[in-house]
């Protein structure tokens, strides 16, 4: 019988001026960038922290620390691939993740084949195992504010 864990990773953060906005690998044409000490990319964090805790490991921020100026502005997806190494030293592989970005804007309809294609090729794994949706919040609480944006992602491993 296989080994299979379930995890479950959520990150947000506030809106900022003069930085970028990057979700799930990609840099999308938006006004303001997400705060952060990396590039603020909810969507790969998310995902980060529920395959280290899939695999029982610590979660991101004990990997990556704020306080290490090693990660400041660093890409989340390359954060993703070392993190990712992590768990297959531990002895698990990816059977699938779905990872869902909260907010009003931006729509990421038009890039979701591209995150799609940055975090499955961080993790080596074929597009199709790695799943980006978007919901809103109906303009409810700081993402429905447009304050900022959240995201959470699911990840199956097993025991490889």
């Amino acid at each position: 019988m296989s080994e299979l864990r379930i995890g479950l990773g959520v990150d947000a953060h506030a809106f900022a001026a003069g930085v970028p906005l990057v979700l799930g690998g990609v840099a999308i044409d938006h006004p303001t960038g997400l705060a952060g000490h990396s590039d603020g990319d909810v969507i790969a964090h998310a995902l980060t922290d529920a395959l280290l805790g899939a695999a029982g490991l610590a979660d991101i921020g004990a990997l990556f620390p704020s306080s290490d100026e090693r990660w400041r502005g660093a890409d989340s997806v390359d954060l993703l691939r070392d993190a990712y190494a992590e768990v297959r030293a531990a002895g698990y592989a990816l059977v699938n993740a779905d990872c869902v970005l909260i907010g009003e804007e931006p729509t990421i309809a038009p890039h979701r084949g591209e995150m799609r294609r940055r975090l499955s090729e961080a993790l080596q794994v074929a597009p199709h195992l790695v799943n980006v949706r978007a919901t809103t919040t109906d303009r409810l609480g700081f993402t429905g504010r447009g304050e900022g944006l959240a995201a959470e992602a699911v990840a199956l491993l097993e025991r490889s």
